[in-house]
């Protein structure tokens, strides 16, 4: 099957698993992917991510979080930039989430990392998504 963009398949993948109190999730994988998973299991949003071989593809094992076992941690997620309509931020201009609460994914020349990191190292890029 071909998907137009990826990364809001595995974000919507993530959160429906997520609403569905599942244990984990399974995302076929990508460079792009193993970044943005690396940065919710750093931020505590998802507890372990594995990679497994299933036939011909990798796909990338997520195993969700959950407070005392009820509430997700990770209560949403959105994608912002997006094929038809690419959202950038200057190094003075990466928006905060929830006032601070929440997290900015953005790529920049350097990587895939939080918008906090990335205002640490005067980076701008491209605003993939936000985790509350």
């Amino acid at each position: 099957m071909n998907i137009s963009d990826p990364i809001a398949d595995m974000l919507t993948r993530v959160r429906n698993a997520s609403r569905a109190h599942h244990t984990e999730v399974i995302v076929p994988a990508s460079r792009t992917k193993r970044e943005i998973a690396r940065i919710l299991k750093e931020e505590g949003f998802i507890a372990e991510v594995g990679e497994e071989r299933q036939g011909p593809t990798i796909v990338l094992r997520l195993t969700l979080k959950y407070v005392d076992g009820k509430a997700p941690v990770m209560s949403g997620l959105k994608r912002i930039s997006k094929p038809g309509l690419r959202v950038y931020a200057r190094k003075t201009e990466i928006p905060r989430v929830l006032g601070g609460l929440g997290l900015v994914i953005v790529s920049t020349s350097q990587g895939i990392m939080t918008g906090q990191q990335a205002k640490r190292a005067q980076l701008g890029g491209e605003v993939l998504a936000y985790v509350w």
